[in-house]
């Protein structure tokens, strides 16, 4: 063999790889299956919940969209004022300086070529923007700053410089630019209580700068709301959530865990008569589970109790050839008469005769239900199956006159879905029955028909019958009425119970009457379904 993938090698490591790959599938099985029901799905509930949680993460780029725009405002302010006053003359600037900075909200200061301050509205009596103390806020803005800084670190938001104060003009950043880049420039501070400074510079007419201040405070207070409303909205979702994984935890894990322990004392057999619970108010797939594994210890109960019926049967059935073998045996050790001991040995050829058809229908039997299971069902022509088995019987040969005869009382098709062979066997030992127990030149009729769906045999004969409180007992294993006359243990008395067997397992029925024309003699009738091999 070429050396391949799957190739064995010399020093057995594929078969190391190979155990290994067992091992960790082993030990990943049995690690889920330390979990129980309850904490998966509480998992997968929670886990969604997490993904709204993410909401909170999703604040952080709005309120950077939020900040954004107003940058873009204060530019364009900057750039408005800058213009405004650049348009009046200097004794008129002081005064359009506080109107303008009433309409926009913002601190405006005027700055000359050197830096130095010219005008600033906070000087002229207008204190519209004032920053907050933290340690005089309390504990909510607190909390909400604390849930600020937690959200910043895990999202990773770049923190914005911490705002202070300054007299002279080139100590703002945004001065010095505008100065010496002729462009509207403008950043975005920290304030004590993280709410946004943002301060924009423009240049003015003659080599000043215009710089406008304003804190953002209501974009923070927006992003806080908008993030309660979701905190809320999330311990609401949770609380629902938990108690509907709890709900439908309890209304899954404890019935299966219930039948788990009556599988468990089904399997130890600590109790003989263990009642799996149907759960009959369940109308879902674990109800259906439910009645499916009580249906299926009821069967095991019935099979098992019908093993250990058999066995008993069986013992007792070759008890009495056994012991007649044994006398019989011990007998022609002791008799010294020859016809005698003739008498003996023909009982023991009787006897070994009996123990050899006793145990070849005994293996029959046991092994008929195996077979069955296996057995793949065809479509079988019932009235053609009858009349071939009639023709081979009489071409053989009828005891002491009997007579066949074939009625179909239908022009349908008679096909059922089952085993040729196994049916012929039943038919033919109701043929046989029938035979065994006519008089003398009497009629066996067999007659077929169809009712709707159902496909009816019915095998009728001219003996004793069958006594109405023994219809059922015949059909038990080792139980026979045998007609007078006929010699002790020709048959084992499994014929009928292995023909029952048969027809049941083609979802069948096979029962004993009388005739139904009120004579005397057996009927035996057996109905079976149409054949449909889905």
């Amino acid at each position: 063999m070429e050396p391949g993938i799957n190739s064995p090698r010399s020093d057995g490591s594929a078969d190391v790889m190979d155990r290994g790959d067992e091992d960790a599938r082993a030990l990943s099985l049995r690690w889920s299956a330390r979990v129980s029901l309850t904490p998966r799905i509480l998992f997968v509930n929670v886990f969604a919940l997490g993904l709204l949680a993410g909401g909170f993460f999703y604040l952080d780029s709005y309120r950077s969209r939020i900040v954004d725009g107003r940058v873009t405002q204060s530019i364009r302010e900057a750039r408005l004022i800058a213009e405004s006053l650049a348009s009046v003359s200097e004794r008129q600037r002081p005064d359009l300086a506080l109107r303008l900075a009433k309409d926009t909200g913002a601190r405006v200061r005027v700055y000359d070529p050197a830096g130095k301050p010219v005008i600033d509205t906070r000087r002229l009596g207008l204190r519209n923007v004032v920053l907050q103390d933290p340690d005089k806020q309390d504990w909510r803005q607190s909390s909400a700053r604390f849930l600020d800084a937690v959200i910043d670190t895990v999202v990773g938001t770049p923190r914005g410089p911490l705002y202070r104060e300054h007299f002279e003009g080139h100590d703002w950043p945004d001065v010095r630019e505008a100065r010496d880049t002729p462009t509207v420039a403008a950043t975005v501070w920290r304030a004590p209580d993280r709410t946004p400074v943002i301060t924009a510079a423009a240049p003015f007419r003659g080599g000043g700068v215009v710089m406008t201040t304003i804190n953002a405070r209501e974009i923070t207070q927006t992003v806080r709301l908008e993030r309660f409303r979701l905190g809320v909205v999330l311990l609401v979702v949770s609380m629902a959530s938990v108690l509907l994984s709890l709900f439908l935890a309890r209304t899954i894990v404890r019935p299966l865990r219930k039948l788990a322990r009556a599988a468990v004392r089904v399997r130890v057999g600590r109790a003989r008569e263990v009642v799996v619970p149907r759960l009959p108010e369940r109308r879902d797939e674990i109800g259906m589970l439910a009645r499916a594994l009580s249906d299926m210890s009821l069967a095991l109960r019935a099979r098992i109790d019908a093993i250990e019926a058999f066995a008993a049967d069986v013992t007792h059935e070759m008890k009495n050839p056994l012991a007649s073998l044994r006398s019989a045996v011990e007998g022609m050790t002791t008799v010294k008469d020859p016809e005698l001991q003739a008498r003996l040995l023909a009982i023991v050829r009787d006897d070994v005769q009996r123990l050899d058809r006793l145990i070849t229908d005994i293996a029959e039997a046991s092994r008929l239900d195996a077979q069955l299971s296996r057995t793949k069902f065809e479509p079988v022509d019932l009235g053609a199956m009858i009349a071939a088995l009639i023709e081979s019987r009489e071409a053989r040969g009828v005891e002491r006159g009997v007579r066949l005869q074939f009625l179909r009382r239908t022009e349908l098709p008679l096909i059922v879905a089952g085993e040729g062979a196994r049916l012929e066997r039943v038919v033919e030992n109701l043929i046989e029955n029938a035979i065994s127990f006519s008089p003398d030149d009497g009629l066996i009729v067999l007659s077929a028909t169809r009712e709707h769906d159902i496909v009816s045999v019915a095998i009728e004969d001219q003996g004793p019958g069958v006594p109405h409180d023994a219809r059922e007992q015949v059909f038990r294993r080792f139980q026979s009425l045998r007609p007078e006359g006929e010699a002790f243990g020709k048959h084992s008395g499994l014929g009928l119970a292995i023909a029952r067997t048969i027809v049941e397992a083609h979802q069948g029925t096979i029962f004993a009457a009388g005739r139904t024309d009120g004579a005397e003699g057996a009927r035996f009738v057996i109905r079976m379904p149409t054949g449909d091999l889905r």
